[in-house]
């Protein structure tokens, strides 16, 4: 294991129940998404996540996931929920990031097109996802043309334990954000599939 190995960034996203939130922590999770976009089979409602953010210690960053919802709306799931992050993953421009910019939150912009570097929109994580995300189809990633974007980001998009190590090499990413990678069906999350992705991000 390097250096640069145990530094990575690890998310854990679409977390639904007390059993997914402390296996996210348990193993090393620097980040925990909770999904508030509808449509998804990880969706909760804000007490919901109000009930399991006060499981995760201050030291790892708790996010509500947003997808082409207005920032009213944004606003009134983080305030009642208590995520101090908030990642949009939509057709959001950098209006939306600069009206949030001042609730303090951090903000994470998640895209699948590709982008020169972090913080063009004003944000201050930038999450590279597959087209479809949420389905565990990856992006074509290891392409010999792909280009990594300046800054903090984060690879997303059909990650799971098998092949994150590899995409980590390829892509010299910054951190890594799993959600069906870690599932033992779909909208399910495996504590046993969560600790080998996090283990092998990390190069153990």
């Amino acid at each position: 294991m390097t250096e640069d190995d145990a530094d990575v960034f690890i998310k854990i996203c679409g977390l639904r129940t007390e059993r997914d939130v402390e296996a996210a922590v348990a193993a090393g999770a620097d980040a925990v998404g909770f999904v508030f976009a509808p449509g998804s089979p990880r969706t909760v409602d804000a007490a919901t996540a109000r009930r399991l953010a006060a499981l995760v210690p201050a030291g790892v960053l708790t996010v509500g996931v947003f997808r082409g919802q207005s920032v009213e709306e944004v606003r009134r799931f983080a305030e009642e929920s208590g995520v101090r992050g908030v990642q949009l993953h939509g057709e959001e421009g950098p209006e939306h990031y600069a009206a949030l910019r001042a609730e303090g939150r951090t903000l994470l912009r998640a895209t699948a097109e590709r982008v020169r570097r972090c913080g063009e929109y004003g944000e201050d994580l930038l999450l590279l996802d597959a087209p479809d995300p949420g389905s565990g189809k990856p992006w074509n990633w290891g392409s010999a043309d792909f280009t990594a974007p300046e800054g903090r980001w984060l690879l997303a998009g059909g990650l799971n334990p098998s092949n994150v190590h590899e995409a980590l090499k390829a892509t010299g990413a910054w951190g890594v954000d799993v959600s069906s990678g870690v599932e033992s069906e779909r909208g399910v999350k495996s504590p046993a599939l969560i600790h080998a992705f996090a283990q092998a991000a990390r190069g153990r």
